[in-house]
């Protein structure tokens, strides 16, 4: 009895790639919200220090978030979010301001 090695092909077998689409992770806004007693100059420093704004960037952000209540920081992937927003939430408690940091999916 001969024997033949069969190859993939011959068996029928595709060799392409599955075109699977991997969709991108999810992006998180980072916002900061204002409130009645934290200085704009401390806003304009965490914007600096944490999101690497040059100042006229954190200025305007800075600006948004007094007249309309809140303002983006950034949009980042799920774990940088999060970092981003306990780094900022506890500075600004060091610092005994209230400003709070919070993110929601964009």
């Amino acid at each position: 009895m001969a024997t033949r090695k069969q190859t993939l092909h011959d068996a029928g077998v595709a060799l392409e790639p599955d075109q699977q689409k991997v969709k991108p992770p999810p992006l998180y806004k980072v916002l900061l919200l204002n409130d009645d007693y934290t200085p704009m100059d401390f806003v304009i420093v965490v914007l600096e220090k944490f999101f690497r704004m040059r100042r006229e960037q954190a200025t305007v952000v800075m600006l948004k978030v007094h007249r309309d209540g809140r303002g983006v920081c950034g949009v980042f992937p799920r774990d940088l979010a999060v970092t981003k927003v306990e780094q900022v939430n506890e500075f600004a408690k060091r610092h005994q301001h209230p400003l709070a940091c919070v993110m929601e999916e964009n």
